[in-house]
């Protein structure tokens, strides 16, 4: 028994000893954000300044185009969740239900793409958007972002779909409702945790991107925050106030996120590994 509770007792502490290191780097961050501006590269390590302020919070408020950033930003991380979800949920669907001509090939080419970074489709969607008239607008990111998450996306849904047997459909055919009935009613319902992990991937994707977005987006006022975060930093010198006090803004939304949709997360991810 107290064999037992020592080997508790150093598990716990490993445990605390990891929580410690991951968390130190978010607290120096935030530590940076509340000093001065004569004391930012100060090497005290208390988490709270002894003359600790707000100014860097309020300078990115008002004198900086942050809120027009963040619009910018939730504009495009929104969009591409909803259009990830949706074509995502439809198209597992259809490749874990119907068996069609080029089925398997095709599930083939969705996972073979998920071997490549995705900055080699740069050149060629930039093109492709560059044609279409879409740098610096919404449309013209949304199309980026969605089209390098959603394999992954339908790789998953189709996944979770297996899990759910095809017999709950048949009852409800049988019970007079159509494909689509079942599919939205008996369904869909079924898989929430799946398609709240395919929003929370859409929406990681989306939020802190930041190679594609400097590429598409030239216009400051339409900058996404990765962008309007690296706007701080220069050559010659780098706002560290500013580009810490943002980096905190940026990071809470990804935090209310995770724990809003937590119940979901385990259940999601390993209902959806099945094998093919």
């Amino acid at each position: 028994m107290r064999e037992s509770k020592l080997l508790t007792a150093v598990r716990h502490l490993v445990l605390l000893t990891f929580v410690v290191i991951a968390l130190y780097p978010a607290l120096n961050v935030l530590t940076i954000s509340l000093r001065p501006g004569d004391r930012l590269r100060s090497t005290d390590l208390a988490i709270i300044p002894e003359d600790w302020t707000f100014e860097s919070y309020r300078q990115l408020f008002t004198e900086q185009p942050f809120l027009r950033w963040l619009a910018n930003s939730t504009i495009v991380a929104l969009g591409v969740t909803v259009t990830g979800v949706a074509l995502a949920s439809i198209s597992g669907y259809a490749f874990s239900r119907f068996r069609f001509v080029g089925r398997k090939a095709t599930m083939l080419a969705i996972l073979t793409t998920q071997m490549f970074p995705a900055t080699m489709l740069l050149l060629p969607l930039y093109i492709a958007i560059a044609k279409l008239g879409l740098i610096d607008t919404y449309l013209g990111l949304m199309v980026f972002y969605t089209s390098t998450a959603l394999p992954f996306c339908v790789w998953q849904m189709k996944g979770f779909y297996d899990t759910i047997p095809a017999s709950l459909e048949e009852a409800a055919r049988i019970d007079g409702c159509t494909r689509a009935r079942a599919f939205w009613s008996v369904i869909l319902p079924l898989a929430v945790p799946g398609l709240v992990i395919t929003a929370l991937f859409s929406f990681m994707a989306a939020w802190s991107e930041y190679i594609v977005a400097a590429q598409v987006m030239q216009d400051e006022q339409m900058f996404t925050l990765p962008l309007g975060l690296k706007s701080f930093q220069a050559s010659m010198s780098t706002q560290w106030g500013l580009y810490a006090a943002a980096s905190i803004i940026v990071s809470l939304p990804v935090v209310v996120v995770f724990l809003a949709l937590s119940k979901f997360l385990v259940s999601g991810l390993t209902l959806g590994s099945v094998k093919e």
